[in-house]
């Protein structure tokens, strides 16, 4: 094979299943020195015409978007141009149309396009409902012609689920993925087979060390690259050094069965998962560029005794814990800055709170017109206990989400609350007692499902019931909290 095959993403656009990933300008322009965008737009070129013509990068991978801008400019209206992906990724706050437009906008400019190709969404806290007011806006925009096909990266199951049943058309999901991290090959696949959703995988050759060149090394002990210090860091995660030195063993044997290298079977696992569209490979411009040798990841197949023994070496490591992109909201965090609480801990909340008017509490407004309509706050603490009220998928004031879809529903609802306690210096953690209420008792698994995804370690104690609820809502959920019940 001379070329990577090829594959739909959307009804207009296909890429190549090897995608060259831009993120190691950003490493290379660490030091505030800028590629010349000519020069690296010329290595851009050679991977191109070899095959390698589908780059992805984000708004925050140093020059990436203007290096690709600079090699777009070089073909012509007649020319098949290569295929550019990139990411906005902005803070959490309100998505109003102006905010959304002036971001995607600045992705036009830089990439110097009409249209981009492909607009990965990424965000940090779902608990700030923010998001799928940018979704929407960006599905307006794709309507407009302004973006092709619409992403996502480091979505789980839960939340990629909830954007579908919103209405959202989500034609990709990027995550990381490799023999290392399976997570993905789990829930996430499940629904996106069940949906007709994509995945792009990052981290399939670990930042390198799914190679042979660490193959009976000893484990290192200072790392300077990001890439590496990122996955070094999923490797402690899955059971540490002689455990991933079992896998690298394992992946040899196969490499060598079939006169291949172990970062091709490495990359061979991940795409062999009929989920995945495309693996993405990093690429550092005017460096080691491996072009032949990661073409041969689609000259062989795995066989049977290959799974049963990358099997036996999966069984003897750790799973990575949680969902896809919970390594950037939740410990462990697994990135390359390690421990991203203090981040975190600095988006704005989502709710205000209140002083109570005649007792000594807070209250939390979600801004809803029923509130003051009927007299209530979404929550309420007074000394250490928080009450929070019967709550809906109901977004910004009046909106029902994901009508129809009671384990979406439940998924917005608990992350609603999950804002609610931290507007009231509370945390999940800390919730005593659920309550949940059904308009169909037959809906029970969807909805028991999303409570466990957040309270399965927990346990508080719940209790479900049907109920007749008004309007398009499938379910209300309410809660109790004790402040320190989780210390």
């Amino acid at each position: 094979m001379t070329k990577p095959p090829r594959t739909r993403i959307a009804s207009d656009l296909d890429i190549s299943r090897m995608v060259c990933g831009l993120w190691q300008v950003a490493d290379m322009e660490k030091d505030g020195t800028t590629l010349d965008p000519h020069s690296a737009a010329a290595h851009l070129a050679a991977y191109a015409a070899a095959g390698f013509d589908s780059f992805d990068m984000a708004d925050h991978y140093g020059s990436a978007e203007i290096i690709t801008g600079t090699l777009l400019k070089r073909y012509s209206a007649e020319q098949r141009r290569p295929v550019a992906f990139t990411k906005w990724c902005p803070e959490p706050g309100p998505m109003t149309r102006d905010v959304v437009r002036r971001g995607v906008q600045e992705r036009l400019d830089r990439l110097g396009v009409t249209s981009v190709d492909l607009l990965q969404f990424h965000w940090w806290s779902f608990e700030h409902p923010a998001w799928l007011d940018a979704l929407h806006e960006m599905k307006a925009m794709q309507e407009e012609g302004l973006i092709r096909a619409i992403g996502v990266t480091n979505f789980d199951a839960a939340h990629l689920g909830l954007a579908l049943a919103d209405g959202i058309p989500i034609a990709t999901n990027q995550v990381s993925f490799s023999m290392v991290d399976r997570r993905a090959a789990g829930d996430l696949s499940e629904l996106c087979r069940a949906r007709g959703v994509r995945l792009l995988a990052y981290g399939t050759l670990c930042g390198g060390f799914l190679s042979e060149k660490w193959l009976g090394k000893p484990e290192p002990r200072a790392i300077a690259d990001w890439s590496k210090s990122k996955y070094k860091r999923f490797i402690d995660a899955a059971g540490g050094w002689d455990r991933f030195q079992a896998l690298l063993a394992a992946a040899n044997s196969i490499a060598r069965k079939h006169g291949v290298s172990i970062s091709n079977v490495a990359t061979r696992w991940v795409l062999e998962h009929d989920s995945v569209a495309a693996v993405i490979i990093g690429a550092r411009l005017g460096e080691s560029e491996h072009r032949d040798d990661n073409l041969k990841a689609f000259g062989f197949a795995l066989d049977a005794a290959d799974n049963m023994l990358l099997g036996q070496a999966f069984a003897a490591m750790t799973p990575i814990p949680g969902d896809c992109g919970d390594e950037y909201r939740k410990p462990p965090f697994l990135t390359a800055s390690g421990d991203l609480s203090h981040h975190l801990s600095a988006i704005p909340s989502a709710y205000e709170a209140l002083p109570m008017q005649h007792r000594k509490g807070t209250r939390i407004s979600t801004g809803s017109v029923w509130e003051p309509i009927a007299g209530y706050s979404r929550a309420v603490r007074v000394k250490d206990m928080i009450c929070v009220s019967g709550t809906t998928a109901t977004h910004s004031s009046s909106r029902c989400v994901a009508p129809g879809d009671p384990g979406a529903q439940a998924v917005y609802i608990l992350d609603k609350i999950a804002a609610s306690l931290a507007a009231a210096g509370g945390r999940i953690e800390d919730v005593v007692r659920t309550r949940i209420y059904l308009r169909h008792a037959g809906n029970w698994e969807p909805v028991s499902r999303a409570h466990g995804r957040v309270f399965g370690t927990i346990l508080p104690a719940n209790t479900l019931v049907e109920a007749r609820l008004v309007g398009d809502y499938e379910v209300e959920i309410e809660a109790d909290a004790v402040i320190g019940a989780a210390d």
